[in-house]
Formats: structure tokens, C-alpha cells, sequence
């Protein structure tokens, strides 16, 4: 009887089994599971503020005051005042300046609210009766059910975002604690705001701390500058709008509520890309409702021409030396802000993708061993 030798088979070692997998499909694994870890990390990052978010809000909000603020605080410092009497200073400019602004809003719509009232009812029977004689020959019936489908619709749409209004306050107490919150945290960064920084930097692990401090450092020059652009760029769109409502309004016979109107504009452009808009839209309503059907297209031309020239004008100039990020992408973080967390995601998208953008490019080209405490010129034309 023939016996076959048995060969022992050599057993497979982990470099064998790597080299049997082709060099593109390890690359392509190495970054999906780190891709994976990332967005798992933003995804639970996400959810924890989705879940403060009556704490998250006023905090960021705080935040982007204080990068407005401590500049002028330091200045003031430079200047030989003492530190408690500028931070005072500039608490009490801030609040009396928004406090100000706010007054004068509710103080012309309150004034203008009763003969805007009569005017838009009258505009409205006027409008039915051009399209009841018009080719389209609308009754009532119909242009109501027209009106119910465009409400639902626009109900629908807004849900996010009003969703995300609300979240802020839904009611008095919410936004008196949001507010109280705001001053606080506001208060705390300029009074100590490097000693707070210094404390989070101490929580990671020694050998990371410089990167964290430099890049913290780099993200909080972007931020001042995109604070003071933006607070720039919303203040052309306000002057623009608000000065063609003025004009029309010597053109056609006077123009209401006009620095309501350029204060909305003001504010609004804080939203990026629709908050001009959405704000210039009023002034379309009321150019509409007090002026007729003309002067409101030559209004809803102002709008675009102003929206046009920040586009195409500053965005580029002024803005993107702030933030160097693609218009394309200030588009999709806006609407991914809005979708997520409504009104304030929308607020604070482009900021927060502008600070992340230079934080990572700082530490992945290794500026902190080199440059630990950048400044300006240092960060934002490679940012």
C-alpha cells in the first residue's frame, strides 16, 4: 500500500495577505475608514449641540460678538484705558446700538402697520379683479384654492426653518435666558478670553497642545475678519436697497417704511446668500402694495442689481480674502445649516466652515511648529 507524503502548507502571514490586495483597494480602504471616523465624529458633534442647542446658540452667538468686540477692546487697551472700563464700554456700545436698532424697527412698523394694512386689502381686490378679467378668468373660488396650495406649500418649505426660529425661544422666558446667556458668555470671552482658550488647549494631550493652540489662534483671525466683512458686505446691501426704496419713493410719489426696511436688509444679510434677499423681498411687497406693479419690478431690479454687486464685487474681493471658501460651497453649507438646525444653522454655516477650513490647513501643513501665533497676513492669504 502506497503512502502519499503529506506537504505541510506554509501558513499565510498578515505582509502576504497585504500584498495580495491590490495597492489601489488598500489606499481606497485606508481612506474610507478614516472618512467614516471623521463624519462620525461630526455626526455626534452634530447631535450634541442638536441637543443644547438652548445652550449651543447663545454660546456660538456670543462667540461671533466677542470676535467683533475684542478688537476694539484691545485697541482701547493700547490706547491706555483699563481693561474692566473697555469691556464696559463696549458691552453697553453693543447693546445700546442693537437695542437702538430694534426700537426703531417696532417704532416705524407700529407707525406704518394700519395705512400698510388698508393698502395691501385694496391691492388685493385689485388683483382679483385683474385676473377675473384677464384671459385667465379666475373667480373667487379659484383664486383662493390657488392662494391655500401657495400657503401650504410655503408652509411645507419653511417647516426647517421656522422649526429652527423656534428652537431659539419658543417662548419669552427661552429668549430672555438666551439673551442673559449671550451677554454672560459674551462678557466672560472679553474679560478672559485667552485663559479660557488656555484651559480647553490643557485638555487634549501634551504633545498636540501647540497644534490646537496655533490653529485655534489661526480659526480666531479668520473669524474677526469675517465678523467685520460681514458686517461690511450687510451694510452695503442695507445702503443699496434702502437708498433705490428712497429714490423710487421721490420718483413715485413717496416710499413707506424705508429704515424699517434697510434695517431688515442690515440683519438678514447675516444669513449668507437669502438673507438679503428674503429682506429685499419686502421692500418688493411694499413698492408693490404703495407704488403699483412697476415700481415694484424696478425695485425687484434694485434687489438683484445690489445682489449682483455683493456677489460679484465683494464676495470675491472683500469676502473671499476673509474666508477662502468657494461660493459653491457657502451655497450647500447654508442649505445644509438650514436643513439641520434652521435659522441659526444657517447663521453660523459659513463661519464655522471657514474656521474649520483654516484650523485643518494649519495643522496638516504644520504652521505651528514654525508660526505659533499667526497673524493675519499669515493665515488668510493661504487660508
Amino acid at each position: 500500500m502506497a503512502f502519499r507524503r503529506k506537504v505541510a502548507e506554509t501558513p499565510l502571514t498578515t505582509q502576504d495577505v497585504d500584498a495580495a490586495v491590490p495597492p489601489s483597494l488598500r489606499v481606497a480602504g485606508a481612506y474610507s475608514w478614516r472618512i467614516l471616523l471623521v463624519v462620525a465624529l461630526v455626526g455626534v458633534v452634530i447631535f450634541v449641540i442638536a441637543q443644547l442647542k438652548d445652550i449651543a446658540v447663545p454660546f456660538m452667538i456670543a462667540i461671533l460678538v466677542a470676535a467683533l468686540l475684542v478688537p476694539f477692546v484691545n485697541f482701547l487697551v493700547r490706547h491706555r484705558w483699563p481693561k474692566a472700563l473697555a469691556v464696559a464700554l463696549a458691552m453697553v456700545a453693543t447693546i445700546a446700538i442693537v437695542g437702538g436698532l430694534i426700537f426703531v424697527i417696532v417704532q416705524q412698523i407700529r407707525s406704518g402697520y394700519p395705512d400698510l394694512q388698508k393698502r395691501s386689502l385694496v391691492a388685493y381686490e385689485d388683483f382679483k379683479d385683474f385676473l377675473a378679467t384677464s384671459p385667465l378668468q379666475l373667480d373667487d373660488a379659484q383664486i383662493q384654492a390657488y392662494i391655500d396650495q401657495a400657503f401650504a406649500a410655503i408652509q411645507k418649505d419653511s417647516q426647517a426653518l421656522l422649526s429652527g426660529a423656534l428652537s431659539v425661544g419658543t417662548t419669552a422666558g427661552h429668549v430672555l435666558a438666551g439673551l442673559l446667556l449671550v451677554l454672560f458668555a459674551t462678557l466672560f470671552i472679553l474679560i478672559d478670553g485667552k485663559g479660557i482658550w488656555g484651559w480647553i488647549v490643557r485638555l487634549f494631550p501634551r504633545r498636540s497642545r501647540a497644534a490646537l493652540d496655533g490653529s485655534g489662534k489661526a480659526g480666531w483671525v479668520t473669524l474677526t475678519t469675517f465678523v467685520k466683512v460681514q458686517i461690511f458686505v450687510a451694510a452695503v446691501d442695507a445702503i443699496g436697497i434702502g437708498v433705490g426704496a428712497w429714490i423710487l419713493g421721490l420718483v413715485f410719489g413717496g416710499f413707506p417704511l424705508v429704515i424699517p426696511i434697510a434695517i431688515a436688509v442690515f440683519l438678514g444679510s447675516f444669513i449668507p446668500v437669502v438673507g438679503a434677499v428674503l429682506t429685499g423681498a419686502i421692500a418688493v411687497f411694499v413698492a408693490l402694495v404703495y407704488l403699483g406693479p412697476f415700481p415694484a419690478l424696478l425695485m425687484v431690479g434694485i434687489v438683484l442689481l445690489v445682489q449682483q454687486v455683493e456677489g460679484h464685487i465683494l464676495q470675491p474681493l472683500v469676502m473671499g480674502s476673509a474666508v477662502k471658501v468657494h461660493p459653491l460651497a457657502v451655497v450647500f453649507a447654508v442649505a445644509a445649516g438650514s436643513f439641520l438646525a434652521g435659522i441659526p444653522g444657517a447663521l453660523f454655516a459659513v463661519p464655522v466652515i471657514a474656521v474649520a477650513n483654516v484650523m485643518v490647513k494649519y495643522i496638516a501643513a504644520g504652521s505651528w511648529k514654525t508660526n505659533p501665533n499667526p497673524k493675519p497676513k499669515d493665515v488668510l492669504p493661504d487660508a
